[in-house]
């Protein structure tokens, strides 16, 4: 009842609470990113959802135009030039996030779940292995299991390891969990620093070449 019922409700009465609540904040923050930076407020990037469709995740910009030309592509570290002066303080307070209670409304995502993986990275969706797509079985959430049990430090195919897990174990109890962990951990910025490259070589990948010739935009994920 509650996974195909009130998570979604409970979804959808809390991102128009915080809507509504944090417009003042959103609106300062869309400011500051204008003054400080050339470009659009909001980046939008194509990710994975619930069933393999594919949807545009909206962040507060963080990173400088273009910055997927540039620089290391799909890891973003500490001493990124590419991030910007309010671009590192909405990444440690993870603000860049909150605009996501728009996909939360329209359906794309939930506030718990795996997060939704780029559609390439760390490999296309037709490649995932049969017990890797049950991971897919649920909406994608802006924080989840994976999330407080390692975050970036957490090799991709773990972390689907975990996102399946919690598919398999999905209930109010462990999403309230996980809630206030993710409380903990904003407020600590833990594991929110790539330190290597987060996908190992293995059976389950496509050919590494084909991944490094798309350049990512690491908008403060793979997480």
């Amino acid at each position: 009842m509650y996974k195909h019922f009130f998570k979604r409700f409970f979804d959808i009465v809390f991102s128009l609470m915080i809507l509504l609540l944090s417009s003042p904040v959103l609106l300062i923050i869309a400011i500051l990113i204008k003054i400080d930076s050339k470009g659009p407020v909001i980046f939008k990037q194509q990710r994975i959802g619930k069933k393999g469709k594919v949807f545009n995740i909206y962040k507060f910009r963080s990173m400088v135009v273009g910055a997927e030309k540039t620089g290391s592509g799909v890891y973003s570290n500490k001493n990124d030039s590419r991030v910007t002066k309010i671009g590192k303080f909405l990444r440690a307070t993870s603000l860049d996030e909150i605009v996501q209670v728009v996909n939360i409304l329209k359906g794309d995502m939930s506030f718990i779940g795996p997060r939704p993986p780029l559609t390439y990275h760390p490999w296309p969706y037709d490649e995932y292995a049969e017990e890797q797509l049950k991971m897919f079985s649920v909406r994608p959430g802006i924080t989840g299991w994976a999330q407080i049990n390692g975050r970036k430090a957490v090799e991709w195919n773990k972390r689907i390891e975990m996102n399946v897990w919690y598919v398999e174990h999905l209930s109010f109890l462990l999403d309230l969990k996980i809630f206030f962990k993710t409380i903990g951990k904003i407020f600590s910025n833990a594991d929110n620093e790539n330190h290597f490259e987060t996908v190992e070589t293995n059976n389950t990948l496509p050919n590494e070449a084909e991944i490094e010739k798309t350049p990512v935009l690491q908008e403060n994920d793979s997480k």
